[in-house]
C-alpha cells in the first residue's frame, strides 16, 4: 500500500471512532468521510459497507487500549499504572466510543483474528501489571484482571446501566472502586473472584 494510501486509511478510520463516538455506529457514511477529509467514494473503496469499517475501528480501539496499557506499565509503581490506565480508559470520548462499540453484536467485531490477537495480548499484559501490584503488595491478593475488566465494561460500555449520578461522574466512582482494591481493603473471608480458564 502506497503511503499516501495508508495515511488516507489511518485518518478514515480514527474519524470514524470520533464520529462514531459521538453518534453511535450508524452516524452517517458522508459524516465520517468529511470528518477524515476524504471523498465518498474514497470511503467506500476502503470499506465497501459499514461493517468492514465498524471491524476496522473496533481493531483501531483495542489497539489503542494496548498502546495506552502499554505506556502505563512502563511506569516502576504498579498500582500508579492501573490507575493511570482505568482513568484514561474511562475517558468521556473514549468511553463513547466504547459504548458505541458495545451496541455491535460482539461477533461482528471479536471475530476479527485481530481483534482477538491483540485483545489476548492486552488482557495478557493486564493481567501482568496486577500480578505486579500484588507482588509488591500494593494491591489485594484477591482481585483479578477480570474483576478489573468487568469494572471497565459497566462504566465504559454500558453507563446506561449506571444511576445518573454515577453515569455522570464515572472517573471519580472508578477511584472509588479502585480504593477498594488496594492492599488492606479486602473484607475478612471474602472468596476470590474465580480467574477466567481462558
Amino acid at each position: 500500500m502506497r503511503a499516501d494510501a495508508r495515511r488516507n486509511l489511518g485518518k478514515i478510520v480514527e474519524a470514524a471512532a470520533e464520529v462514531m463516538a459521538e453518534r453511535g455506529v450508524d452516524a452517517p457514511m458522508e459524516a465520517i468521510a468529511k470528518r477524515a477529509g476524504v471523498g465518498v467514494g474514497t470511503l467506500y473503496r476502503r470499506f465497501p459497507d459499514r461493517h468492514a469499517l465498524v471491524v476496522a475501528v473496533g481493531d483501531h480501539y483495542i489497539h489503542t487500549m494496548a498502546d495506552a496499557l502499554d505506556r502505563a506499565s512502563a511506569g516502576a509503581d504498579a498500582w500508579a499504572a492501573i490507575r493511570e490506565f482505568v482513568t484514561w480508559a474511562a475517558e468521556p470520548g473514549r468511553a463513547a466510543l466504547a459504548t458505541a462499540l458495545a451496541e455491535v453484536p460482539q461477533e461482528a467485531i471479536a471475530g476479527s483474528a485481530e481483534f482477538a490477537r491483540k485483545r489476548a495480548g492486552w488482557v495478557e499484559g493486564f493481567d501482568a501489571l496486577v500480578r505486579r501490584a500484588q507482588a509488591d503488595g500494593s494491591m489485594r491478593a484477591d482481585v483479578t484482571v477480570e474483576d478489573l475488566i468487568h469494572l471497565l465494561n459497566v462504566f465504559t460500555c454500558h453507563p446506561g446501566r449506571l444511576p445518573e449520578p454515577v453515569a455522570s461522574r464515572p472517573v471519580r466512582y472508578l477511584h472509588l472502586m479502585l480504593d477498594g482494591m488496594k492492599a488492606g481493603a479486602a473484607t475478612p473471608g471474602a472468596a476470590p473472584s474465580p480467574r477466567d480458564p481462558s
